[in-house]
């Protein structure tokens, strides 16, 4: 039996994000940047990320304990992070290189977890290439046309001037509600997005952020899709208090996809399942297994 006696990783499976290797795999002449770890079988769950995001920005603790059951892809979008290519301006096109990034891989059904723009990228993969997922989790993220949504880019720029002069991380701001709960919950994920000292991603470029703020910005003004073409299960998640999504897209979310399912967080914000990642480890860990 092998046996690895590393930390993170056991009989040759990775089982923490922090020692993820990052892997590149070249499909319709982007290298894509991925991590992989948990299980090798089974349907995998494959990360879609929010705005200005490479792959360290995902929460250890969410990936870990999704890991644990289940075979996890996360990646760089096209000329984000370690992937090369230039970054595209419309959700849609994002959508299509998260395709050709899953079909690289050789797979042909995945579960999708997209969080903020990467719910976005999930409802338009899910409406495109319906065969390809068998069931969605959305988190902090709402539909085309989605009340608040075209204020992403004011609310971003503001809370990074803020964050400059404060000396603190955006996130901090964006993520999290000023509430003492909030503040701690955001100085916790912070501090665990930091875990991983070897082998770091490239911080995106001012040129692609710019791209994905006008991606969010276009999705924002879109006008409203038919989402009861979405058949698969579907989970919702947020907090009570989104600012930048706000939490009432959750809702209408919910209500517009035939069989979905909707979780609130109490005194939490953008970044609901990051403050609450046990509970919410818990509940998509029993999402997939439906």
């Amino acid at each position: 039996m092998a046996v690895n006696n590393r930390q993170g990783v056991r009989n040759d499976v990775v089982t923490s994000y922090q020692n993820a290797p990052t892997r590149t795999v070249s499909a319709g002449g982007v290298d894509f940047a991925y991590r992989e770890l948990g299980p090798k079988t089974g349907i995998p769950v494959v990360f879609l990320t929010h705005l200005a995001a490479v792959l360290d920005n995902w929460d250890p603790r969410v990936v870990d304990g999704i890991a644990a059951k289940h075979r996890v892809l996360t990646f760089d979008n096209r000329g984000v992070g370690a992937s090369t290519g230039s970054t595209p301006n419309t959700i849609q096109a994002m959508a299509t290189d998260a395709v050709t990034f899953i079909r690289a891989l050789g797979l042909d059904k995945v579960d999708l977890l997209g969080f903020s723009m990467g719910g976005m990228i999930a409802q338009v993969i899910a409406q495109d290439e319906p065969q390809l997922v068998r069931t969605l989790i959305l988190a902090g993220t709402g539909p085309a046309g989605g009340e608040g949504i075209k204020n992403v880019t004011k609310l971003s720029h503001l809370d990074t001037i803020r964050g400059l002069l404060t000396l603190q991380d955006p996130k901090q701001f964006l993520f999290f509600t000023r509430t003492p709960n909030g503040r701690q919950a955001g100085k916790e994920f912070l501090a665990r997005l930091k875990e991983r000292t070897d082998n770091r991603d490239k911080a995106i470029s001012l040129k692609s952020y710019g791209a994905q703020l006008k991606a969010i910005h276009r999705w924002g003004l879109e006008r409203p899709s038919d989402l009861s073409v979405i058949r698969q299960p579907v989970l919702v998640a947020n907090g009570e208090s989104d600012r930048m999504v706000p939490t009432k897209n959750s809702a209408d979310l919910a209500r517009r996809l035939p069989d979905s399912e909707l979780v609130i967080y109490p005194d939490a914000g953008h970044g609901g399942i990051f403050q609450f990642h046990g509970q919410f480890v818990e509940k998509a860990l029993e999402f997939l297994e439906r």
